[in-house]
């Protein structure tokens, strides 16, 4: 029996999960497969149900449903529920769906890497306050950042991020205006400075201004489509530490991937997998 997970979402444009996750049960000897499912929101309850059968391993979620799949589970994990999002789906051997979040520890690995150093002690700014920003803010806190200082066009929706997630670590955490003095003052603090937004892939721009930022400051931007956004691309110009959002994605994936088949180690199967993919510059958000 050929076992199943499938990634819902729309629009699934991307291929990348489906690459690594395939080349993982290769390499594993499972007989298994990663696909897509686009779903509109009145299907999401039924394909999560069809999941608790026999044939399924669980399934990834991405937007516009990680904040609503909770509902449809048997169970959610603490981390995805503080975060406010599951972004993955386990089944059990029993038929049970338990729902967790893979980006927060995706994120704390693949920006460790690039730190070459823990999170703790660090004081962080954060551009966004949607989804992705919750994770890299509740991450940084419970790693033990000394403070964050999140960013947001719309400091309304910042603050209901900070509403859920403020006591997970012992730092600071700050909200304010993307745009304002106080941002700015914060980016000029920062030792490592978080893009969570959609800009420099389906928006134009930056939203971090790098020649605010110590010499010895990291740059880390979760778009990984296109390979070098205008942040990364000006943060190096600089003479920055700086990386995309690939990193996560493969080690998130890994977790994930570990969570469903019980193998871990997978990153770099998945890694030589998916790189064509994101060396490919005209691969598109």
């Amino acid at each position: 029996m050929t076992r199943r997970v499938a990634l819902l979402g729309k629009p699934l444009r991307r291929r990348h999960s489906v690459v690594m996750h395939n080349a993982a049960f290769a390499a594993a000897g499972i007989d298994a497969e990663y696909i897509l499912r686009e779903l509109e929101p009145d299907e999401v309850e039924g394909a999560i149900a069809a999941a608790r059968g026999r044939d399924w391993l669980g399934l990834g979620v991405t937007a516009p449903y990680k904040q609503v799949v909770a509902e449809f589970v048997d169970e959610v994990e603490p981390d995805a529920q503080a975060i406010g999002a599951v972004n993955n789906i386990v089944r059990r051997d029993d038929g049970r769906l338990v729902g967790f979040n893979s980006d927060a520890p995706g994120f704390q690995a693949a920006v460790e890497a690039v730190l070459d150093r823990s999170i703790e002690g660090l004081d962080v700014v954060v551009a966004g306050g949607g989804g992705a920003a919750h994770a890299v803010v509740f991450t940084c806190l419970r790693a033990g950042a000394r403070t964050v200082t999140v960013g947001n066009r719309t400091v309304e929706h910042a603050e209901a991020l900070a509403t859920r997630i403020r006591g997970a670590g012992s730092g600071a955490l700050e909200v304010v205006d993307l745009g304002g003095r106080g941002f700015a003052d914060a980016t000029e603090r920062a030792g490592l400075a978080v893009n969570a937004t959609t800009v420099g892939m389906l928006d134009p721009g930056m939203t971090i201004d790098v020649n605010l930022l110590r010499a010895d400051a990291v740059v880390f931007d979760l778009v990984y489509v296109p390979p070098e956004t205008p942040l990364v691309r000006a943060a190096r110009a600089r003479g920055l530490r700086a990386a995309n959002g690939s990193e996560m994605l493969i080690q998130q994936g890994a977790i994930a991937f570990e969570r469903w088949t019980g193998v871990a180690g997978m990153a770099g199967v998945m890694r030589e997998a998916v790189a064509p993919l994101l060396a490919d510059v005209t691969v598109q958000a």
